[in-house]
């Protein structure tokens, strides 16, 4: 883990009477490079991948591979999948002085997750929940840090206001909820029950589900009048997606170059993040094409020939 400087308190970026734009915790995907190029491009607040927190605290080298930071990535919030709250506490410790809060998942919906006990199974839990909001309030020792959780909703909504508000009354920092229940996948998200939980509590609270378009943060935010939103598949789709661009543009497409190359990043992870980004702007035979590149310089030969290049590699800053 890399030493980060301090920032000031993220709380402060919803006191700006602007829609705060977040990338969502991405497994595989938000990792540090990543970030750093959605950073570029207006997006306000970063979450690290899901880390399982007692295999956080377990191994050294669990650390060190699932958490890796640098001065510039900020504000930035680490997620963890937790179902004791002395093991979260202990976990957002260590990563306190690296970052500026911690998020528990509430909302993964994975089968794996739920039968561990972790994820979308902690909203049927919601004094478990208010106790693991509790422990990190009390156990980190700076009060601008933060702890969030991000949900997705019930059936019966009474039971998510409920959820929302222990929460709130045991410190939580803000709530991010995902419009859709445990069950569901791609069913359109239920932003009257965002709307209604966003009407029960006073803490921020972000939207998440379905955020493609720069145009779509302002809809949803007139429609529930949300703090916040965050946006998963969209910024894979398109990094630049919070700056405005309604297709990732080349000069994105050459920082992701620079920044995969200049911290280092596996080959799949590169190759897939662009695989994400082109799938918009590519027809079907370049896709082909160019999922079968198998070096970092063969798709550098790539972009160059089929889009062009915007300005020599390596003169990005980051």
């Amino acid at each position: 883990m890399k030493t980060c400087n301090g920032t000031t308190g993220v709380m402060d970026l919803f006191e700006k009477e602007r829609v705060v734009k977040i990338c969502a915790p991405m497994v595989r995907y938000s990792k540090l490079a990543f970030r750093s190029l959605v950073r570029k491009y207006n997006c306000d607040i970063c979450f690290t991948p899901m880390i399982v927190a007692a295999d956080f605290m377990r191994s050294i080298k669990a650390r060190d591979s699932d958490f890796t930071t640098n001065e510039c990535d900020r504000p930035l919030i680490v997620q963890f999948a937790a179902h004791d709250a002395q093991t979260l506490a202990d976990a957002a410790c260590v990563v306190a002085p690296f970052s500026d809060g911690v998020d528990l998942n509430c909302g993964c919906p994975q089968r794996w997750a739920m039968s561990a006990g972790y994820g979308a199974c902690l909203i049927n839990k919601p004094e478990l929940v208010k106790d693991m909001v509790r422990h990190v309030r009390n156990q980190v020792d700076n009060p601008n840090y933060t702890v969030s959780i991000k949900i997705r909703i019930h059936k019966d909504l009474r039971q998510t206001v409920d959820l929302c508000q222990k929460a709130e009354s045991a410190g939580v920092s803000w709530i991010t909820v995902h419009g859709r229940t445990a069950e569901e996948r791609h069913q359109p998200v239920h932003y009257d029950a965002i709307k209604t939980i966003k009407d029960s509590v006073s803490v921020p609270v972000i939207a998440n589900g379905d955020i493609k378009y720069l145009r779509d943060v302002e809809s949803i935010h007139q429609l529930t009048g949300v703090d916040g939103v965050m946006a998963a598949r969209g910024l894979l789709a398109n990094p630049a997606m919070f700056a405005g661009y309604e297709e990732t543009p080349l000069e994105c497409i050459w920082n992701w170059v620079d920044i995969s190359i200049g911290q280092g990043t596996p080959f799949t992870c590169f190759h897939h993040h662009l695989t994400y980004m082109l799938e918009r702007v590519s027809s079907q035979p370049e896709r082909k094409v160019f999922n079968s590149l198998s070096s970092t310089s063969a798709i550098i030969d790539y972009l160059q020939n089929t889009y062009g290049s915007v300005h020599e590699l390596g003169t990005c800053v980051y």
